[in-house]
């Protein structure tokens, strides 16, 4: 494979800005007045749109998948017809995770009998902790392509070959999403071990 080491830092650079720059919307910022829809999706993309848009897919956010999220209790069902805050910070959780995480596991991190307390302590201290991961995101990315970068500071991992580059972000985001999903998988195993604890001493 043939890449251009300019045309990889000018791609690096910008998303680079973009990532400094993105936000998720504060909770007192997700509108409460009641959307249908059309309005939702809307909003999600606007809310959503970090992802470069060469790899977008073309339908991210549809309808059938909302619908399909309610039906399969994964978050709560409407109120005639109309989205509230709630929902929409559902949503948000939902489909940002949904790129490295199953639906299963999500359902796990943020169940769908949440009071709006609660989703609301879940969503802004995920919204916070999105921003603190995606700065360090790039500040990872920077160091590993230092020398394409044209930096001076790197490590063992620094490369100046794009195939290498792919290759170690492939696999930094595999043991991520391992991670995740074995930490997530041992909150049943701490309540098993508890109850075999309890049965032991009675």
């Amino acid at each position: 494979m043939n890449y251009d080491n300019d045309l990889i830092a000018q791609k690096l650079r910008r998303w680079e800005k973009y990532l400094n720059d993105y936000r998720l919307p504060d909770w007192e910022d997700i509108p409460d007045i009641g959307l249908y829809m059309e309005q939702v999706i809307i909003l999600l993309k606007q809310y959503l749109d970090y992802l470069p848009p060469e790899l977008k897919e073309e339908q991210f956010i549809t309808a059938a998948t909302i619908n399909n999220y309610v039906r399969t209790k994964i978050m709560p069902q409407p109120y005639k017809k109309k989205y509230y805050r709630t929902h929409i910070a559902y949503l948000i959780i939902i489909l940002s995770l949904k790129q490295s995480m199953s639906i299963a596991l999500i359902n796990k991190l943020i169940p769908m009998d949440l009071s709006e307390e609660e989703l609301k302590n879940i969503y802004s201290s995920y919204a916070k902790r999105h921003l603190i991961v995606a700065q360090y995101f790039i500040s990872q990315i920077s160091l590993i392509a230092a020398p394409i970068l044209k930096h001076d500071t790197f490590n063992e991992l620094s490369t100046n070959q794009a195939e290498e580059l792919i290759t170690t972000s492939a696999i930094m985001g595999g043991f991520t999403r391992l991670l995740a999903e074995k930490l997530l998988l041992l909150e049943d195993k701490g309540a098993e071990s508890e109850k075999e604890s309890k049965g032991e001493k009675s």
